[in-house]
């Protein structure tokens, strides 16, 4: 049997990678925090570190994967205490759903909106996160579901496409292309871009740096961002040109700085609901259809949709 003070253990090992500083964070002997590991070892008969010296040790492939999944076994379980807590204080259901700092605020209050005859007292708790770090959460268990813009393909989670995302450009109302319906990259190809960092959206980041190299173009990186605002303020100051999402291209303006649609088609994401491949509670499904159902019918056949989420 392994118990939560295992898991504890073998986590706190894995981070720190010494016997000493690992039983200090744990306030156990390390003779003790060594008992532990050796109970896991022997009695499941692999082996999850390799030790360097009497204090220093190292993941082996086996540890890495035990502690992954460690992780989030004990996710699971301060889950069930605060879910506990909320049944006994009268609420039924909690959900929570992540989204990025730069979703469209009309999906947000869609989901905001959702009501189930089934859970009268669901409570939506909503954390905004980076792309990337939304899908480390969805996998983890730390959340229910997420709206996650070009996520990128993990066998681990289920992507539900519900909307298209284009990119725009934000540009100096002097620059040689201010005036163009549309900009296109090579329009850009002497300026110094200023693009989300890779953490915020990697699939965006990637896809347009792919695109620019195909165009032959090599372009000036500027500046990484995290916010529409800082970009467009960036853009103000004549740093540079910057490329963003379309939702918050639109709702930002500074003096003397235009934003219109980037013309390359390969550009346009998908936006998706997002949750884990094995996830099979119904109130988790019974939201993302709900959602979906506000959205989907106008860009997705409706045999796409149930073959993607399960009963």
């Amino acid at each position: 049997m392994v118990e939560v003070r295992h898991l504890h253990a073998v986590i706190g090992l894995a981070e720190e990678l010494n016997f000493t500083r690992a039983a200090d964070r744990l306030h156990i002997t390390q003779s003790t925090l060594s008992k532990q590991i050796n109970e896991i070892e022997e009695h499941h008969r692999f082996h999850l570190f390799t030790r360097k010296n009497k204090k220093n040790v190292e993941l082996t492939e086996v540890g890495r994967i035990f502690v992954e999944e460690a992780r989030s076994a004990l996710l699971h379980i301060d889950r069930a205490i605060q879910f506990g807590r909320a049944a006994r204080e009268g609420s039924d259901s909690t959900l929570t759903i992540g989204h990025s700092p730069d979703a469209d605020q009309g999906w947000v209050s869609a989901i905001l909106a959702i009501h189930l005859p089934l859970y009268p007292k669901l409570r939506i708790q909503l954390i905004s996160e980076f792309s990337s770090e939304l899908v480390r959460s969805v996998i983890a268990g730390e959340m229910n579901m997420a709206l996650v813009t070009a996520p990128l393909a993990n066998s681990r989670i289920t992507a539900v496409a519900f909307a298209k995302t284009p990119l725009y450009v934000a540009l100096p109302k002097t620059h040689a292309a201010a005036q163009k319906e549309q900009i296109a990259l090579q329009d850009l190809a002497r300026d110094e871009w200023i693009l989300f960092a890779r953490r915020v959206h990697p699939g965006v980041h990637d896809a347009v740096m792919d695109a620019a190299r195909c165009e032959g173009i090599a372009p000036k990186h500027a500046h990484d961002v995290i916010t529409a605002q800082q970009a467009v303020h960036l853009v103000s100051e004549h740093v540079g040109v910057a490329i963003l999402i379309k939702p918050t291209a639109v709702d930002f303006s500074a003096e003397g700085v235009v934003v219109k649609p980037l013309s390359d088609a390969s550009l346009c994401f998908e936006s998706c609901v997002i949750m884990r491949s094995d996830d099979n509670s119904r109130l988790t499904n019974e939201v993302t259809r709900c959602f979906l159902r506000k959205y989907t019918p106008q860009r997705l056949r409706p045999k796409q949709m149930e073959l993607s989420l399960s009963a």
